[in-house]
């Protein structure tokens, strides 16, 4: 809890990255959240590992120690062969208890309109697991309005624009969550002044706060604290969305 609101960090890595060499532990982020008052994380893999099963069972080590402090994500290619996939995905589910999955453009290069993308959301929808798709840097593919036809081919899927395609393309997500009803964005990474404009075109009951890195989280997780919204706006970002989203 921060400042009497209770926290829910939306995106947050846990494991080995093999593009930049962090590594982040269970307790190591046990001690960040205490710290600045995070009562809960979504726990994803790095964009790049070298093993996506051991890092997904990583994670679904800590959710299994610490139910009431993560949830986990799945994170895996969606080039794999399709039964590989579909099995992981199938393992994250029922066996590890994951609640999301997601999805990094700027590394796979999956284009959110191709029929790869049908395919992988689809496969989402079935399982009933939110997408949390990467938005901003990696475009053309992580452009948020590139998540329009998969929203409204999925209506009844969540899909999170990952950084609200911020801060270049802030403007552009929200016009892409005015159109589909289903998409929700993820503030992390905008300039407060960009939150505010989000908050005034999206409901609150659509956004919601990450830190990505732990270096960001005192920033990130802060500015909504800080900004100039109503109470009832800023407990649903910092906490009831999220909670719905991903554990309701």
């Amino acid at each position: 809890m921060k400042s009497g609101y209770r926290i829910y960090d939306t995106h947050s890595h846990l494991g080995s990255a093999l593009h930049s060499g962090r590594r982040v532990t269970a307790e190591e982020m046990l001690v960040h959240m205490d710290a600045r008052g995070i009562d809960r994380s979504l726990l994803i893999p790095f964009p790049v590992v070298a093993d996506y099963r051991a890092e997904h069972a990583t994670i679904a080590r800590a959710v299994r120690d610490h139910p009431d402090r993560f949830s986990g994500a799945l994170c895996i290619s969606p080039y794999l062969p399709e039964k590989e996939v579909a099995e992981e995905v199938r393992r994250g589910v029922d066996e590890l208890g994951f609640r999301a999955l997601k999805i990094q453009p700027q590394f796979c290069g999956l284009n959110p309109m191709s029929s790869r993308a049908s395919w992988f959301f689809g496969l989402a929808n079935e399982h009933r697991l939110p997408v949390v798709f990467h938005t901003g840097s990696g475009a053309p593919f992580a452009l948020p309005s590139l998540l329009i036809p998969p929203a409204r081919e999925y209506p009844e899927l969540p899909i999170i624009a990952g950084h609200c395609g911020g801060p270049v393309y802030y403007l552009e997500a929200i016009v892409a969550a005015q159109v589909c009803p289903n998409l929700y964005l993820d503030l992390s990474s905008l300039m407060p002044h960009q939150v505010l404009e989000v908050v005034r075109q999206i409901p609150a009951s659509r956004l919601m706060a990450g830190s990505d890195l732990m270096e960001s989280a005192a920033v990130e997780l802060g500015k909504i604290v800080d900004l100039p919204v109503d109470e009832s706006s800023r407990r649903a970002i910092l906490w009831e969305t999220p909670r719905r989203v991903f554990d309701g």
